[in-house]
């Protein structure tokens, strides 16, 4: 069974700084793409930023800049650095790590940027 933890969410002021990881664990095949989406309250889940095993990255638009995606494919980890936080940002975190098979998504991590 593949469990994926995130940790790193919280309450923080605009114009701040949080860190976001998450943890892949379990039997599972090669990881081919890792990434962070988001959902706020009464909207759709988006994509944040994501990582493919070449190592190439894409971004929303409305984080470019204030985000940085990083992995660690020999821990399976994948780490989201956010800056600059603005009232916007606030929504609940979703690691999500993709094998050629499935994709596997974490329990969500909420964060929460106050104006």
């Amino acid at each position: 069974q593949v469990q994926l933890v995130e940790s790193g969410g919280g309450l923080v002021q605009a114009g701040g700084s949080l860190r976001l990881s998450c943890a892949a664990s379990g039997t599972f095949s090669s990881i081919n793409v890792r990434g962070w989406y988001r959902q706020a309250a009464g909207k759709q889940r988006d994509l944040v930023a994501r990582i493919i095993s070449d190592g190439s990255t894409n971004y929303a638009d409305s984080v470019k800049g204030r985000f940085t995606i990083s992995r660690d494919n020999a821990k399976n980890t994948v780490s989201l650095q956010m800056n600059s936080l603005k009232p916007e940002d606030t929504a609940v975190y979703y690691c999500r790590q993709d094998t050629r098979y499935r994709a596997y998504w974490g329990q969500g991590t909420q964060v929460t940027v106050s104006s």
